[in-house]
């Protein structure tokens, strides 16, 4: 992922309920975001279908009454790095074979993610996924 530096880049962050009411919310401040970054109409679709494919599937495998935590950084209208954050249920990290991340994967960049171990205090696994969308195409194109 893209180290980029506070000077060049803007971040919004949101925490909300891991529950799945609010994917509306999240696809509409996505688009905002995205928007606001002077992306295209096509440019938009691909990030938020990127980031309702993620949180979906990290909410439905979020512990109870856990949060869903989305930071979205872009940078010079090129490039917007999306992080999601949960506690999972699960004891294995997200399918990457799955269909919906295949749509991520093609519509990205690239995407990463990382399920840490049990977490008593957190009830669950830690789960942090990253992808970077930039203009261009995927694989650096």
């Amino acid at each position: 992922m893209a180290e980029w530096t506070t000077d060049t880049s803007t971040t919004i962050e949101v925490r909300v309920p891991a529950q799945l009411e609010q994917l509306a919310m999240l696809r509409a401040l996505v688009e905002t975001v995205a928007f606001m970054a002077d992306f295209a109409v096509d440019e938009v679709t691909d990030i938020r279908l990127a980031l309702d494919e993620i949180a979906t599937g990290l909410i439905l495998d979020a512990v109870p009454d856990s949060t869903l935590d989305c930071c979205f950084t872009y940078r010079d209208s090129a490039a917007m790095h999306v992080r999601v954050h949960s506690v999972s249920a699960s004891r294995t990290p997200p399918s990457q074979d799955s269909f919906g991340w295949h749509i991520v994967r093609t519509l990205t960049r690239s995407v990463n993610a990382v399920q840490a171990e049990f977490s008593a205090d957190r009830g669950g696994y830690p789960v942090v996924v990253d992808f970077e969308w930039s203009r261009g195409g995927t694989d650096g194109r």
